[in-house]
This record gives structure tokens, sequence and C-alpha cells, in this order.
């Protein structure tokens, strides 16, 4: 085989050509085997693939002031198996205030300071004073016996807001 002013024979050995055709061939088959459908892509979009796997347990609540204003909304969420609570992006509170925690709490109206620590699950230190934000639940919970989400202050004791939990939960509840 002459390529150019060249024999190809010549320049390179049988067994190489041989061998970079075999490689070839793979590459393309292999290419034809991965994406082997012809279809044109699914209308699926990222969101509508989110939405499926999140299941919004029916638990919102508002935000309302207690000790300093606090807004926005908090809901509970299942997401891959595992549970959340969310604060949206309208959530704002205090900044002023020190050590703040979020708290699920048996009471729909939280008491102003606590004497009973049995009440309430501590999800953790917020994250932050305001903006979306979300807090793990643990399975072994069950999130039918809290009726509301609090925003408290550890250090002082004072609950700063507080969301009343509306719905059903129980009937997603594990």
């Amino acid at each position: 085989m002459k390529v150019g002013f060249f024999n190809l024979k010549s320049v390179v050995p049988l067994g190489i050509i041989s061998t970079m055709t075999s490689v070839l061939l793979m590459a393309i088959g292999s290419a034809t085997i991965a994406n082997p459908s012809t279809e044109a892509p699914s209308s699926v979009t990222s969101d509508q693939v989110v939405a499926q796997e999140r299941i919004v347990i029916d638990a919102t609540g508002t935000f309302v002031a207690a000790e300093a204003p606090t807004t926005g909304t908090a809901r509970i969420v299942e997401e891959g198996g595992q549970r959340y609570l969310e604060l949206d992006s309208a959530f704002s509170t205090t900044d002023e205030a020190p050590d703040l925690h979020v708290l699920l709490e048996v009471a729909e109206v939280p008491p102003s300071s606590y004497s009973d620590f049995g009440s309430y699950i501590n999800l953790g230190s917020l994250e932050q004073f305001n903006g979306s934000q979300r807090y793990p639940i643990p399975d072994a919970i069950d999130v039918s016996e809290f009726k509301s989400v609090v925003i408290w202050c550890r250090m002082v004791n004072v609950t700063m807001g507080y969301a009343s939990l509306e719905g059903d939960n129980s009937a997603n509840a594990q």
C-alpha cells in the first residue's frame, strides 16, 4: 500500500496496522453499544427528576416572632429516603442572639423559655440567620409527634420565633 511518497508496508509493519485497525473498530463498536438508542433524548428536565425524588410531607408552617422578629416558612420534606426540616429563602431571624438552635417541639405554641427539656428534639445550631437551609431529621424520630419548629437561644433559654406545623404529617411519618 502506497501513501504519498512512502510504501506503508515498508514503513509500518503489518501487525501494527492490523492492531491499530482492531482498536479503531472496537472503539467505534463500543461507542455504538454505549448509546444503542437512536431515539431523541428524553425531554425530562433535572427539575422534574428532583421533583419525582422529593416528597413534601404535608407539614408546613410560617414563622412568627416570639422574642425576636422571625419570618419565613418551615417544612418537612423527604428526599432519597432521608427526612429534612427545610427553612425557605424568606427565612430570617435576629443576628444579635448567641447560640441559636433549631428545634422540633411537641407543642403547637412553644414555651417562651424551657423548663422541660424533654419536649423537643434539637436538630442543631442554626446555620445562618437568613435564607434557605436544611437540617436532617434522624430516622428514629416520629415527626407526627411534633407540632412546631422553634428557633431557640440556648445560652439564655429563650424562644426567638416559631412556626406551628399545619397539615396531617402523621400519614407520611416513619
